[in-house]
């Protein structure tokens, strides 16, 4: 079912008392989310906790499971390798978009190669690492954590510095790895690549256990709490699972290798996904808006991340689920009126003679007759408006009004939902 916000309950605590009506410069402050706890699943209903009980376990096996296979590639007392070094995204080493034949080069196999290299025990992959370095015995599946500081302000500060992002779907991480492979593989038929194609099945099987038991996907899995444990809309991450599981099911683009019995697997967790973003569509004021970079888990109401993305519609995330949607072979009623409601809340709410460009202050929104449309990264799930983060939890109502270094260093105002909405053109031509 559609979840409808009690607003209230999720901004009474986060008002600031002294953000004056007349100014609203400052509209309240970003609180940070809740990772998934044995505590909070047991204050569900008695009938729907062992499904989450049993997952929370099995995530904390996983983990320790990960960590002693770590541990034993080494000789006790050994001195393991430094840690991988953080780089870019995925793109520039993991191409999607070579010739085909280019994926049965050597250069193509080196990288194949590094990528099984680094796969964790449990079957998904870190981030921003290089893949045309192999890993070596006893380093490391991820990098020293990004935030190194040891701050309880900061929502981003893990757990554990040196063991985070050890399995993920953030920047675009396990899906482009395994889609990689997949490319690779269907260049050596024989046994020189059932090591890739092994790869590829434990990737899938990760996937598998990854997802919630509503559907969706966290972050990072083993789950390491905080807003890693939030239901994953940004950088695609849900879609992207449910993507390579569809093509999976249906023995499409390279998986037609993947065993059979993981098929039927594969198409019930697409179909579940699909339920559990349906159901994280937000609406306020009586009308069905778009979708939330995260959601929580239990919920599936909108949640914060980092101290500067507050709780929100987010116009980049309805973008990559409507684009998903749109790609269903044969929508139900309810995905189609889901990508309706989207759609019409993206073209409610594009600006236009508007810019956010670098000026001599950093970047601003300015005015520029003729520019757009844009649209405003985060709005708020109360009043619809826009609102932008700061690096102090503070939430504003005016792009101009935050930090420089926070204006300068993220996308606050975005034009690609236009790419949604000439998707829908064509797909509402075609779904009238």
């Amino acid at each position: 079912m559609r979840h409808v916000l009690n607003i209230a309950a999720l901004t009474a605590a986060a008002l600031l008392a002294n953000a004056g009506a007349a100014q609203a410069e400052v509209i309240r402050l970003n609180t940070p989310a809740l990772g998934l706890s044995a505590d909070r699943i047991t204050a569900l209903p008695d009938a729907e906790q062992k499904p989450w009980l049993d997952y929370l376990a099995r995530s904390k096996a996983q983990m320790a499971a990960d960590r002693a296979a770590l541990a034993a590639e080494l000789p006790k007392g050994a001195t393991p390798p430094p840690a991988p070094k953080a780089v870019g995204g995925n793109s520039y080493n993991m191409p999607l978009d070579r010739p085909a034949e280019w994926y049965a080069t050597a250069e193509a196999r080196a990288v194949a190669d590094a990528i099984v290299s680094f796969q964790t025990p449990a079957g998904g992959w870190s981030k921003n690492q290089d893949r045309r370095i192999a890993r070596l015995k006893g380093q490391r599946f991820s990098n020293d954590a990004e935030t190194m500081e040891q701050n309880p302000a900061n929502f981003d500060a893990p757990a554990d510095r040196f063991w985070t992002f050890v399995g993920t779907l953030d920047n675009d991480a396990t899906t482009t790895e395994m889609r990689f492979l997949a490319k690779v593989a269907a260049h050596a038929p024989g046994r020189e690549g059932d090591a890739w194609r092994a790869s590829v099945v434990k990737g899938v099987h990760y996937l598998l256990n990854a997802q919630y038991p509503n559907g969706g996907w966290p972050q990072i899995w083993p789950l390491e709490g905080g807003f890693h444990d939030s239901v994953t809309f940004n950088d695609n991450a849900v879609a992207k699972a449910a993507m390579i599981l569809r093509d999976v099911a249906n023995g499409t683009n390279g998986f037609a290798f993947v065993p059979v019995e993981l098929e039927g697997r594969a198409a019930e967790a697409t179909k579940r996904a699909i339920e559990v973003i349906l159901a994280a569509q937000v609406r306020y004021g009586g009308k069905v808006a778009g979708w939330p970079q995260q959601v929580e888990p239990l919920r599936l109401v909108p949640t914060s991340a980092r101290n500067y993305e507050p709780r929100s519609v987010a116009s980049g995330e309805t973008t990559d689920i409507l684009i998903f949607l749109m790609g269903e072979p044969k929508p139900s009623p309810e995905v189609r009126a889901a990508i309706r409601s989207g759609a019409a809340w993206l073209e409610a709410t594009r600006v236009y003679d508007k810019s956010f460009e670098m000026t001599d202050q950093g970047r601003k929104l300015i005015d520029k007759k003729g520019a757009g449309p844009i649209w405003s990264r985060n709005y708020d799930i109360v009043t619809g408006k826009p609102i932008f983060g700061d690096k102090d939890q503070t939430i504003h109502d005016d792009v101009n009004g935050i930090s420089i270094g926070r204006r300068n260093g993220y996308s606050w105002w975005i034009s690609s939902p236009q790419e949604a909405l000439d998707a829908f053109a064509k797909w509402s031509a075609a779904n009238p």
